[in-house]
C-alpha cells in the first residue's frame, strides 16, 4: 500500500525527470558539435521587411523552426556570420537589446543566436571571430533571435538559426569579406 507522501514524491520525482528528459530531448550530439534541434516551428506571416543588407523575409504560412539553444562554446566553435545593421532604420529592427541603443555601421559589434546570448549574460563581452584566416574582436550588444520573428521588432524576418553570429558592416570589412556574400563560415 502507497502512503499519500510517497504517492505524492513519486509524482514529484516523475515530474523532475520527464522535465529534465524534455530539456535533454531539445539537445542532439551531431559530430561532437552538440547541435540542438529546432523548440518549435513559427508560422510566418509577412510585412514591411527593411532590406538594406538583403535579408531573408517571411513568407505567409511557411513555418520556421525556433531554437533555444546553440552549440557548445569553444575556441573552435563553427558558427555563421551573417550582416547586419545596428543603426536605426536599418535591417536590425529596433535598438540594441543590451544597451537599448543604436549602433554605427562603423562599430564592431554583433548579435548572437539566443543559445549563445544566453538571457544577456554574454552581452559587453567581446568575442573573437575568425573567417579567412583573418581574425578581429567585437562587442556582444543584441540577441539575434532564435525563437520569434515574422513581427515589426524582428524586420518580419524569420528566427536566426542557433549558430549565428549577426554582425556589423565594421566587422566584415575587418575579416576583408566582402558583404554582398551575405553569409561565411567562422570560428
Amino acid at each position: 500500500m502507497v502512503t499519500a507522501r510517497a504517492a505524492a514524491a513519486m509524482a514529484m520525482f516523475l515530474l523532475v525527470a520527464l522535465s529534465a528528459s524534455q530539456m535533454a530531448s531539445s539537445l542532439r550530439p551531431s559530430a561532437g558539435l552538440g547541435v540542438c534541434r529546432p523548440s518549435g516551428y513559427l508560422p510566418g506571416r509577412s510585412g514591411n521587411c527593411e532590406k538594406s543588407n538583403d535579408p531573408d523575409c517571411c513568407e505567409d504560412g511557411k513555418k520556421y523552426p525556433q531554437y533555444r539553444c546553440s552549440p557548445p562554446v569553444t575556441a573552435n566553435t563553427k558558427a555563421v556570420l551573417t550582416l547586419n545593421s545596428f543603426e536605426k532604420g536599418k535591417d536590425g529592427g529596433g535598438p540594441s537589446e543590451c544597451d537599448n541603443a543604436y549602433h554605427s555601421d562603423e562599430e564592431k559589434v554583433v548579435a548572437l543566436s539566443t543559445g549563445w546570448f544566453s538571457n544577456m549574460a554574454r552581452c559587453g563581452h567581446r568575442i573573437k571571430i575568425t573567417a579567412n584566416g583573418n581574425s578581429v574582436y567585437a562587442k556582444v550588444v543584441d540577441e539575434c533571435d532564435s525563437v520569434e520573428g515574422c513581427d515589426k521588432d524582428h524586420n518580419f524576418e524569420p528566427p536566426c538559426d542557433n549558430n549565428i553570429v549577426d554582425a556589423s558592416p565594421a566587422v566584415w570589412n575587418a575579416l576583408g569579406l566582402d558583404q554582398n556574400i551575405g553569409m561565411v563560415d567562422i570560428t
